[in-house]
């Protein structure tokens, strides 16, 4: 089976196939395993869940489930339980309920930030965001608000993106995938900047277009967008030192990256791509190194990798494991395994592998804040919420 079919089954029954290949750029991890890490189930029985958001000062974590729910996971209990108030999704292929974050001044302003897939009356759909007012106690959105739609709607069911973070000033970062359209070339819908696919759009915390962003002063490019020539990236986070928003972006058969955000610039995709076609393995593009007006990233997973792919990522904070801080954590798909990165400015490599030979699909991660835990969920039809703590 290959990638493609692999990520379109849910790599169900293939643990550790892909683990142990060459990895990006060409390196391999240092080791395997981490022999003092313990793992605890804090729930049971989410359905496709996609993000786990932890509640300050609070047991509570919010976890969105791309078949179209929200939900309050009590990690002292383990209970589950839905939100009410949540919008209408457009949940089929890669679709659903998908990214969430909290204003910045949570619980102050109780607003929770959702990325979700819509659909319109044709049919088509694309990513959303929007925000609620949440009542923790009543289990339930007071009030729902759509706050942008990223254009155009489109009759697939793939590459929605998506994840939003706040960044450092404020503004609101959103990932939108590239829909999965196969023009490889210039003309391709990552490569146009009159729509906002395959883009990392910036937005007030109302929807609305910061006078900052990189392209307001240019009629021929949509102003939303922040950067571009993104294929479809699932995992974007906050660099807790220099403020900048790095990005886990799959590639087509390997060419999976890591991407430190720059204002205004393009990232390649498909012009400048380190991957290569399903079936045939043949290039996409040049590479990254080939072309001046590209950014390349600071790792990537090469054509004959094996490749990962990433979803949800974070850097570590926490003082229950002193030796990673600093470390880079994503989550591995098709791989299987949750990787760790150490990180020295731009120098990204390849530390570790946690949670292999267990077949799950790594769908997000994030440190718990208070007692420096990592939190992960597996992108499953059945899937648990675990804990990882030392040993």
């Amino acid at each position: 089976m290959n990638r493609r079919a692999f990520l379109a089954t849910g790599g169900l029954g293939l643990a550790g196939t892909l683990a142990g290949c060459s990895f990006g750029n060409g390196g391999r991890r240092t080791d395997t395993a981490d022999s003092d890490v313990a793992v605890e189930t804090v729930a049971e029985g989410l359905e496709s869940p996609w993000s786990i958001t932890p509640l300050p000062d609070s047991s509570q974590l919010l976890v969105t489930e791309r078949v179209g729910r929200v939900t309050l996971v009590d990690q002292e209990s383990g209970t589950v339980t839905a939100v009410d108030g949540t919008p209408e999704v457009y949940a089929s292929g890669q679709g659903g309920m998908l990214d969430s974050t909290l204003h910045p001044e949570y619980p102050a302003k109780p607003w929770v930030y959702l990325t979700y897939s819509g659909a319109n009356d044709s049919g088509e759909s694309a990513t959303h965001l929007g925000r609620g007012r949440l009542d923790v106690a009543a289990t339930r959105f007071e009030t729902f608000e759509q706050l942008h739609v990223a254009e155009p709607f489109v009759d697939s069911d793939g590459h929605f993106g998506s994840r939003v973070v706040f960044g450092p000033d404020g503004f609101v970062y959103m990932t939108v995938g590239d829909r999965q359209f196969k023009d490889f070339g210039p003309d391709h819908v990552a490569q146009d900047t009159t729509n906002e696919l395959g883009t990392t759009l910036r937005l007030t915390r109302t929807g609305e277009v910061p006078d900052s962003n990189p392209f307001v002063d240019e009629q021929s490019v949509v102003d939303t967008i922040f950067s571009y020539g993104h294929r479809n990236a699932q995992g974007m986070t906050v660099h807790p030192e220099t403020g900048a928003i790095w990005q886990a972006e799959f590639g087509e058969q390997d060419g999976d990256e890591i991407n430190i955000l720059e204002a205004g610039a393009n990232y390649g995709w498909p012009i400048a791509d380190e991957g290569c076609t399903y079936g045939e393995g043949d290039p996409i593009g040049v590479s990254h190194a080939d072309r001046d007006d590209v950014v390349a990233p600071v790792y990537s997973w090469p054509c004959g990798s094996g490749g990962f792919p990433p979803s949800g990522a974070t850097f570590y904070t926490g003082d229950a494991f002193p030796d990673w801080q600093g470390d880079l954590f994503v989550g591995g798909l098709a791989s299987q395994y949750l990787a760790r990165f150490t990180v020295d400015g731009q120098a990204v490599e390849e530390a570790a592998g946690l949670l292999e030979g267990r077949e799950w699909r790594i769908r997000d991660v994030v440190v718990e804040p208070d007692s420096g835990h990592l939190l992960v969920i597996v992108d499953s039809p059945d899937a648990p919420l675990v804990r990882l703590r030392p040993a």
